[in-house]
């Protein structure tokens, strides 16, 4: 058998790497939706709506993208259990990259009328499709190469991309603020970032036209017929389990990527530009700090980290939203941060955890679904349920509280899950070995 432990460093850093660079591209094009919602999208394409109304109608093409993501892993997983997991990553870029530049396209509600919206919902259902796919399909590839005792360092390569995506795609919309005017910026300023997806994406294939396929999957003697159908009987209780460990972990992020951008630029005033300064330092060190958070994981466990972010995310809501509502970037910038912190803290082992919670033979749909179900519960929901809750003129606890709930119950989902760190417990990949 093939001993995933005899793979060499430096073939396993080409692979992270090259899976790391696709997660970043995708999530790029899944999280330039985001701020385009939170800035730009509600006036233009809902003009008839209050601009609160708006707001809200544009974070609700945002949640469609998170709803679509399950049946994304569904399909993608599929494939990837009975095919393998490198052709995931081919399908899933392209399907992602080309919906993301047809939303750079789409004329707004004054040109086309209702059809604008119409065909921004359909579009950002395919983009979640695509997502829903390559998540599974990088970690897993990942993943079934490294050695065990590493696993989950390596593991959080891809868990590094979202973080350069989101950088990548506010960068963007961080120097067209800057430099384009209002008007500008409303014309044609916020449909670049969309373009420029389609070079990203052309890059990304290139870089992912060399990966091997996984050793694990190569040497299982049955494939999952019925991926899906496996999963739901034998592993219902571990998918629910895992997606509602998840939960908070997207509720914190799109609290603070997409609520807290447009409640600071709309609510308190504070100008686009410093807004998105202040959540992109916050993310720049979230996303440098992921490999510590993911050697710690391998040392201590995967369990014990998720406890604990999911823990110092309860605590941590309520100040978040007091130094939110200051408008001082410093201040604000300071509430991001420990808020992301708490977050990685749980992600940065997610990718060795939930592929270690599954067989090898349903795994590629187990864990994606688990992944993108959590991201239904506490990403899509969460800058609707946020903006409405936050109507009034004061602080708004209410969103604090809102978020703390999502946090208590994903403790108690990680509480009872099982530790699968290969030095504490064979998890499933040695016994497959």
């Amino acid at each position: 058998m093939h001993d995933v432990r005899s793979v060499r460093a430096p073939s396993m850093l080409r692979l992270a790497a090259a899976s790391l660079a696709g997660t970043a591209i995708e999530f790029y094009d899944f999280f330039v939706y985001g701020t385009a919602a939170a800035l730009v999208l509600g006036p233009l394409f809902f003009p008839t709506f209050s601009p609160l109304a708006g707001t809200l109608a544009a974070f609700g093409t945002f949640a469609v993208g998170f709803v679509a993501r399950p049946l994304g892993s569904v399909l993608f997983g599929h494939i990837g259990d009975r095919r393998g997991r490198r052709p995931v990553l081919v399908a899933s870029l392209l399907l992602t990259g080309a919906a993301t530049v047809a939303v750079g396209c789409v004329p707004a509600y004054d040109s086309i009328g209702v059809a604008a919206p119409v065909l921004l919902l359909v579009l950002r259902f395919l983009q979640g499709l695509g997502l829903g796919g390559e998540w599974g399909g990088a970690v897993l590839l990942t993943a079934e190469h490294a050695p065990a005792d590493r696993r989950g360092l390596w593991s959080s390569f891809p868990q590094i991309g979202p973080s350069l995506g989101f950088v990548l795609a506010n960068g963007v919309m961080l120097v067209l603020s800057a430099t384009l005017s209002d008007a500008q910026f409303a014309a044609w300023g916020w449909r670049v970032p969309f373009w420029a997806a389609g070079v990203l994406a052309l890059a990304g294939l290139w870089l992912r036209s060399s990966l091997r396929e996984s050793p694990q999957f190569l040497e299982l003697r049955e494939h999952a017929r019925m991926p899906l159908a496996e999963v739901v009987r034998g592993h219902w209780r571990l998918v629910l389990l895992t997606a509602g460990g998840l939960a908070v972990g997207y509720a914190v992020f799109y609290a603070v990527t997409t609520w807290a951008l447009a409640y600071g630029v709309e609510r308190l005033g504070v100008s686009r530009t410093v807004m998105l300064a202040c959540i992109m330092a916050a993310v720049v060190v979230k996303g440098a700090l992921t490999p510590l958070a993911a050697m710690l994981g391998d040392r201590y466990g995967r369990r014990p980290l998720c406890l604990a972010g999911s823990g110092a995310a309860a605590l941590w809501m309520f100040p978040l939203v007091a130094l939110l509502s200051t408008g001082e970037p410093l201040l604000m910038f300071l509430g991001f941060l420990v808020a992301l912190l708490a977050f990685i803290t749980m992600f940065a082992v997610i990718a060795a955890y939930l592929p270690e919670l599954y067989e090898p033979r349903v795994r590629c749909t187990g864990a994606a679904v688990g992944y993108n179900l959590g991201g239904v519960l506490g990403g899509a929901l969460t800058p609707v349920v946020a903006t409405a809750v936050a109507r009034g003129d004061g602080v708004p606890w209410g969103v604090a509280a809102y978020l703390t709930a999502i946090a208590l119950l994903s403790l108690g989902c990680f509480a009872l899950l099982p530790e699968t760190r290969p030095v504490a417990r064979l998890s499933v990949v040695e016994v497959a070995d």
